[in-house]
């Protein structure tokens, strides 16, 4: 079984090399150019996204000959496939992986929405990856990412609304409230549909940070071990004191800290951090 996914899901190249799994381009459109977001560092994207305000660039979706192409090479040798992508909800993505697939009629491509992004998304794909790799049949392997997706929690906050608010992520209104009152607006991604969703704001990003621990300690309580991926912008700093937290209120089984994708940058600018959960006994043993 060869497992599928896209930029948004913040696999490591560690990830990408040790499970060979094959990540679809998602792209950077800047005014000189489009980007493919898995060849840009954070740092470099950061860099033009500062240099270019008061404009953003915009991102764009793979197409479905892409992935058309990606299922046609992988499915040669009569293997299944399992593509997971970045919330249907926040992205074209899946649509385009579900054209894609259609081209190929009789193959077995077996295409996920992960009703998320980022390190929720990561989790259903590395699952998906172990899964794959210790002979799991797709019905099983999708049965598991199920669970999980039910189970993973993904929540940030951002030093700043003004990039969701050029990027016209939400509203103008609330984004120049927010910038006036120097809000730090909390923010997960629903189960139920993929989209974003505000359950708070606080005045400094310390006290945000708190609030996001305690709101993953009211989901999971304090006896479920955890993983938990600690992801951030350029929030280096604000990173270590969001895990010290985090291991302070829950059960910590394994704790990482990585950077978010550029494409996912576009849309938060570098001063973004927050927290993706999943307990632990659901990935834990595939490997």
């Amino acid at each position: 079984m060869k497992i599928v996914s896209d930029c948004a899901a913040d696999l490591t190249k560690s990830d990408i090399e040790k499970f060979g799994i094959t990540v679809a381009p998602l792209f950077i459109q800047f005014p000189d150019g489009e980007v493919n977001a898995s060849d840009i560092t954070p740092d470099d994207f950061y860099e033009r996204l500062k240099s270019m305000a008061p404009k953003i660039p915009t991102t764009a979706q793979p197409s479905a000959g892409i992935f058309t192409n990606i299922y046609k090479n992988l499915t040669e040798s009569g293997e299944d496939v399992v593509s997971i992508h970045i919330s249907g909800g926040l992205s074209g993505t899946i649509e385009s992986a579900r054209l894609g697939a259609a081209q190929l009629p009789g193959k077995s491509v077996g295409i996920v929405d992960s009703l998320t992004l980022s390190g929720g998304e990561r989790f259903q794909v590395l699952a998906a990856a172990m899964a794959a790799r210790a002979g799991w049949m797709k019905e099983d392997v999708l049965e598991k990412l199920s669970k999980i997706r039910k189970a993973n929690e993904v929540i940030y906050t951002l030093e700043t609304l003004e990039y969701l608010q050029r990027g016209g992520r939400i509203g103008r209104v609330q984004a120049l409230a927010g910038s006036l009152l120097h809000l730090k607006p909390i923010i997960h991604v629903e189960k139920s549909d993929g989209k974003y969703s505000t359950v708070g704001k606080e005045r400094t990003v310390l006290k945000a940070l708190i609030a996001i621990t305690d709101y993953i300690a009211k989901v999971y309580g304090k006896d479920t071990p955890l993983w938990i991926t600690v992801l951030h912008g350029q929030l280096a700093e604000q990173a270590e004191n969001l895990a010290e937290l985090v291991h302070e209120k829950v059960n910590v089984g394994k704790l990482e800290i990585l950077r978010i994708s550029p494409v996912l940058g576009v849309h938060t600018g570098p001063g973004i951090v927050g927290v993706a959960a999943v307990p632990l006994d659901l990935i834990e043993g595939l490997d």
